[in-house]
């Protein structure tokens, strides 16, 4: 009898061993078995997750634009008075909501396609409609005396300018100013070569982005999604030196396995440049856990700040982009038309930017622009890009409407946030799919090394009792 109860507690106690090895054993087993199960999903392939959602986002794509409106007109164009402003908006446009065009898979690891432009306007996610009417900067006044900057033929525009009625001044509507209106000034403009049409964004509707060029991530998956090349070059031409290099994604996914110390970079077109954006914190998005990743202020710092944004300096005698931190002159690349573009209310700004404007309310919650990230897939299941436009305006002797203003500065027209956050049934998804999975394969091993671990020493110690018990 003493025999069996000792053998049944040893059988017991090995029994348990064997648990808890099975479940020590099935920690760097299942770790491999998630990473090649993630990794195959990840790779921009016909018929992964990730192709899926590359084609056409699974997320709806909004874009909000808030705009500038001018609260005392006359006083700036009669007295040039500081102009005070009182933000507008949102007015809320779908975008993204098209599939990616003319996708051709390439021979080296690669996918070449284009990104088509398109905003469908949606009413009930605005404060009023695409009429609605804004007081802003005159686009095509400022920027004629950039586009001709010969003296004479400045006096031969301002009687155009005159005759046209066009002022420093002019109010439009929400639709006008962002996709694009005849300008009465330009109409006249004797030159063929000049179009007529002007627009914060025109042309932008019914055009294609591209041909990007990006790595699939089937033979290296640390490249998946990482640009090859934008418009067939690896470079911008509006930069030199490495400010021009076109780095990182697209900004929609990273390659898996993401941690806290990663730096992301991603390039956009909008600003014709790359950037980056480093971890911030934790986040919890419908029960799914996020590494927030966000642009820091040395992005749009001067080089005085920041001495890598020193190639960023184009024009140092023209423009005061090479002492102000949070605006980035990139004129270079809109048609040497003098944008100016910095965080929403010049956040992280110097303070001359608020110098000659009234009405600026920066506020680091809701104008920084943030990307999260599942860690696992690398899949950024929520991001909000937040970008203010403004035009440099200066005081010209020659064009009417710009001879009463005192000082160059920096004039804010919109800023905008391009915004998406996974839908409840991809999150249901998600979770039941990827997430469910991993923390069941950890559960499991936990309870194995657990139960494997109490059951070997409980019944280890059992025995020698019995044993110490049992008569000789």
């Amino acid at each position: 009898m003493g025999c069996n109860q000792n053998c049944g507690l040893l059988t017991a106690a090995i029994i348990g061993a064997v648990l808890a090895i099975l479940g020590g054993i099935l920690i760097p087993v299942g770790n491999d078995l998630i990473e090649k199960t993630i990794t195959k999903e990840a790779v921009i392939e016909n018929g992964t997750a990730a192709y899926e959602n590359w084609v056409v986002p699974g997320t709806p794509v909004y874009i909000q634009y808030w705009f500038f409106d001018v609260q005392n007109p006359e006083e700036v164009m009669e007295n040039g008075s500081n102009p005070i402003l009182q933000q507008k908006g949102p007015y809320t446009y779908k975008t993204r909501y098209r599939p990616k065009e003319n996708i051709t898979e390439d021979k080296d690891d690669t996918l070449s396609y284009f990104q088509p432009n398109i905003a469908l306007f949606e009413r009930e996610m605005s404060v009023g409609p695409e009429n609605d009417t804004v007081t802003i900067v005159n686009l095509a006044v400022v920027v004629a005396p950039v586009v001709f900057p010969n003296e004479h033929f400045q006096a031969m525009m301002d009687i155009l300018i005159t005759s046209s009625k066009s002022k420093f001044l002019q109010t439009r509507t929400v639709k006008e100013i962002l996709w694009g209106y005849e300008d009465p000034f330009l109409k006249i403009v004797p030159i063929s070569s000049i179009d007529k049409v002007v627009g914060v964004f025109y042309p932008y509707n019914e055009t294609l982005d591209g041909p990007y060029r990006i790595y699939s991530g089937k033979d290296d998956i640390r490249k998946k999604g990482i640009i090859h090349s934008y418009k067939n070059n690896s470079t911008v031409e509006y930069w030199p030196s490495y400010c021009g290099m076109v780095n990182g994604t697209d900004g929609s996914s990273f390659a898996p396995f993401v941690s806290k110390s990663d730096v992301l970079y991603f390039f956009s077109s909008d600003i014709c440049r790359s950037i980056h954006a480093t971890y911030d914190s934790e986040q919890t998005v419908k029960d799914i856990l996020l590494y927030r990743f966000m642009i820091p202020p040395s992005a749009f710092a001067s080089p005085l700040s920041n001495p890598d944004s020193t190639c960023f300096c184009l024009d140092k005698k023209t423009t005061q982009n090479c002492t102000l931190n949070g605006a980035l002159d990139i004129s270079s690349c809109k048609e040497e038309k003098p944008v100016i573009i910095s965080l929403p209310h010049f956040l992280h700004g110097s303070k001359t930017l608020f110098q000659f404007v009234e009405g600026m309310k920066p506020n680091v919650e809701e104008h920084t622009t943030f990307l999260d990230v599942e860690p696992n897939t690398g899949f950024v299941l929520h991001f909000a890009k937040k970008l203010q436009m403004s035009l440099l305006v200066k005081p010209n002797a020659k064009i009417t409407p710009l001879k009463k203003i005192k000082d160059e500065f920096v004039f804010p027209i919109l800023w905008l946030n391009e915004t998406a956050i996974i839908s409840d049934e991809k999150a249901g998804v998600f979770r039941s799919e990827v997430i469910g999975k991993i923390e069941l394969l950890h559960l499991i091993q936990t309870l194995l090394i657990a139960i494997g671990s109490v059951m070997f020493l409980g019944f280890l110690i059992a025995f020698f009792i019995c044993r110490r018990k049992s008569p000789k």
